[in-house]
């Protein structure tokens, strides 16, 4: 890190110290559509009997459906992109702590509803834990969100051992983008399933507003587990470039710019996580958490500091932005 960025970031955490608004902002009215749930409607993908083996491109792994809801087993379609997975990730510990890599996948990419930790500092990865176990970091949202609620148990469950464990090894792994960022006016129109939206089939679309809406390039992949299968976020017209703006230069002061801490490319810096190429969904979810003071731990509050004084059409440029680069 530069000595000037350094000097930014220190200014800001010290800044934010002292805020009186560090419990978040009551007044801001978190957006429903950023936490699709599940319908009743189960998914199609890979409905069949326990013997049937399944298949996806480019694999010559097979898993039964049973093998694929087991949250004890992280389904490895592809072997041969990543080191040995440690048995914390690979099976997770039973019966409280799950495979780390069945939710955030093997090669550490992970999906719309949750992190992608490639290439993430391992002490970060830690810190974050420890937030979820101490009640620090949660979900923006204000009913149950299964996606959170579940690494919330995970974390409370995991020992510290384990803990490094997993944080050491999604770290030596490389970030691999799997998201295309599209500005449009207009999307397909979608249904909530299984926590990210998926387009129906024939339904025309619908204008997108001030939304993000990311959905599975093959829904069949994404419910398969499938690491190498895409995703493609939908954001309004003029996002990547407001974002770029705002990034680049802060919301009217430089000292709040984005690039400060995260490097001018958004890659990281120091122990500063890298933004390129994640999940704009993502996100964008993790600023309405700071922004509400749902995050809430001593290394949020810097964060806490600047997003305060961003809106949502702010945060939803600023994650486009940033999922638009290249990690």
């Amino acid at each position: 890190m530069s000595r000037i960025a350094a000097i930014t970031c220190a200014t800001l955490a010290a800044l934010s110290i002292a805020a009186a608004a560090m419990a978040g902002d009551d007044t801001f009215v978190v957006p429903a559509w950023a936490f699709p749930g599940d319908s009743s409607k189960p998914a199609e993908a890979g409905q069949t009997d326990d013997d049937t083996l399944l298949h996806v491109p480019n694999s010559d792994a097979a898993f039964t459906q049973g093998q694929l809801t087991n949250l004890f087993s992280a389904p490895d379609w592809h072997p041969g992109t990543h080191p040995e997975m440690p048995g914390i990730v690979a099976q997770g510990r039973k019966p409280a702590v799950h495979a780390c890599a069945y939710c955030h996948l093997p090669d550490g990419r992970g999906r719309p509803e949750n992190a992608a930790l490639a290439g993430l500092p391992a002490a970060y990865i830690a810190d974050q834990i420890n937030d979820f176990r101490n009640g620090e970091r949660k979900s923006a949202w204000h009913e149950a969100w299964l996606p959170a609620d579940f690494m919330t148990a995970s974390a409370k469950a995991a020992t510290k051992e384990e803990i490094a464990v997993a944080a050491e090894y999604f770290a030596s792994l490389p970030m691999k983008r799997h998201v295309e960022v599209v500005e449009t006016a207009d999307v397909p129109k979608t249904q909530e399933l299984g926590w990210l939206y998926v387009p129906l089939d024939g339904a025309g679309t619908e204008a997108l507003g001030s939304r993000i809406i990311e959905v599975p390039l093959d829904h069949d992949r994404h419910e398969l587990r499938d690491s190498e299968s895409g995703y493609r976020a939908y954001v309004p017209v003029g996002s990547i470039a407001s974002g770029r703006d705002l990034v680049e230069e802060g919301r009217g002061d430089p000292a709040f710019a984005c690039t400060n801490c995260h490097g001018a490319d958004l890659r990281g810096e120091g122990p500063f996580p890298p933004l390129a190429g994640r999940s704009p969904s993502y996100l964008f979810r993790q600023l309405l958490a700071f922004k509400t003071g749902a995050r809430s731990s001593a290394s949020s509050r810097s964060m806490a500091h600047i997003v305060k004084k961003l809106d949502a059409q702010d945060m939803i440029a600023a994650a486009a932005y940033a999922a638009s680069l290249e990690p």
